[in-house]
């Protein structure tokens, strides 16, 4: 399988950042890659009020759209996060993985909302966000396990044995990590989660100063199952990286470290039930 990261900066323009995306993707896939993973909120980054602005419904035309170019490419994309509304004025933060036949295959809704109150700043995702509450595994049409997470779940380990347990192969990272966390921690969780987990980690991150202020470090990568950065991109500007998945390289990974196979898991709980195609 061949691989894509697209990383872009979103403004707060819809239109203008469809167009951005599909050209990028159009991209990717001009050289081959059969899976493209987009960065969290690509349609739209910026302040709660521009967020609430640019929502759409799942069955809406953002999303319609996204299974066309899907399906006009004949790849899978896993198109990073959108705003969807839900049943107050909170927003879920949605991943969407469409298949090549332009059908939407599943839908994962960030588990993790970031919240902090500190003396110098208070930023609280949950006052205009939903927390999902499914772990999400989906598949590729090469049949490879694809594991659906965003941004701050990174920080989470559990989601991601979860997904790894469950026969995801490659865990999917779109995010807007920002640039000061980017620089201390970005790579530093991506390789511990491809090494804890013998997956491959797509990572799709924005770039530059979104309408709120706050600025995203890019550095968007490929890791495979020993922890290797098989590609990465700039921290600033516009970019497409391309890397080929070797499957037969992942489960040699696993014979060699067989972690999966010596869990104990008679001594601490497995996760919980997982959302499956």
């Amino acid at each position: 399988m061949r691989a894509a990261a697209v990383q872009m900066s979103a403004t707060t323009d819809v239109g203008e950042n469809l167009e951005t995306a599909s050209r990028l993707v159009g991209e990717a896939a001009a050289q081959g890659a059969g899976l493209v993973v987009l960065p969290e909120k690509w349609p739209v980054l910026g302040a709660i009020h521009h967020m609430r602005a640019g929502a759409q419904p799942l069955d809406g035309e953002l999303v319609s759209g996204l299974c066309s170019l899907a399906s006009e490419l004949g790849i899978d994309l896993v198109a990073g996060s959108v705003s969807e509304p839900g049943d107050d004025e909170r927003l879920f933060n949605s991943s969407i993985h469409v298949g090549p036949d332009g059908e939407v295959k599943a839908v994962y809704r960030k588990l993790h909302l970031f919240d902090v109150d500190l003396e110098s700043i208070s930023y609280r995702e949950s006052d205009g966000e939903r927390a999902g509450d499914e772990i999400v595994c989906s598949q590729a049409a090469d049949g490879s396990g694809i594991g659906l997470t965003i941004c701050f779940d990174l920080r989470f380990p559990e989601l991601y044995r979860a997904l790894a347990l469950a026969g995801a192969r490659v865990l999917c990272v779109p995010a807007a990590f920002t640039l000061e966390t980017t620089r201390a921690h970005w790579e530093i969780l991506l390789r511990a989660r491809a090494i804890e987990q013998q997956c491959f980690v797509i990572a799709a991150n924005q770039f530059g100063a979104s309408a709120s202020g706050i600025e995203s470090g890019g550095r968007s990568m490929i890791i495979d199952a020993w922890g290797e950065i098989l590609a990465q991109a700039p921290e600033s500007g516009e970019a497409v990286i391309v890397a080929d998945l070797d499957m037969e390289h992942l489960e040699e990974v696993r014979r060699r470290v067989p972690a999966h196979s010596a869990r104990r898991s008679d001594v601490y709980a497995d996760p919980g039930p997982i959302i499956e195609p």
